[in-house]
């Protein structure tokens, strides 16, 4: 299935906030991240899936929203798919932390704006 840039924004912003309420419900913090293998496995296939939707955005929607880094988010996934064995958790976690609230904000204003409506 093909689905729109609006449908991607929707798919991101619905996987980033059950990846942050994941990690909000079950207490789970920076050092559990650090040392636990099967919670990274947990945590980046939601990271895989929204870098996936932020790689397919069309060109026009991404120029149109320039204040969000689609590329960021589309190379973290590549770089997580591809070169997980040398993942630099630090990183992820300021990502998952400090980021993603950001970010979810920001995609969040597109649906607030009408980004977010539609097919």
């Amino acid at each position: 299935m093909r689905y729109s840039d609006i449908q991607r924004v929707e798919k991101m912003r619905v996987t980033t906030q059950k990846l942050m309420d994941y990690l909000s419900e079950n207490g789970i913090t920076r050092e559990d991240i650090l040392v636990s293998e099967p919670l990274r496995w947990t945590i980046t296939t939601p990271l895989y899936n929204v870098g996936e939707h932020a790689y397919q955005i069309s060109d026009e929607f991404k120029a149109r929203h320039g204040e969000i880094p689609w590329s960021k988010i589309a190379g973290l996934r590549h770089r997580l798919v591809h070169d997980y064995e040398n993942t630099n958790w630090s990183l992820i976690c300021v990502i998952l932390y400090d980021v993603l609230p950001k970010f979810l904000m920001q995609i969040e204003s597109l649906h607030d704006n009408g980004e977010g409506h539609g097919t």
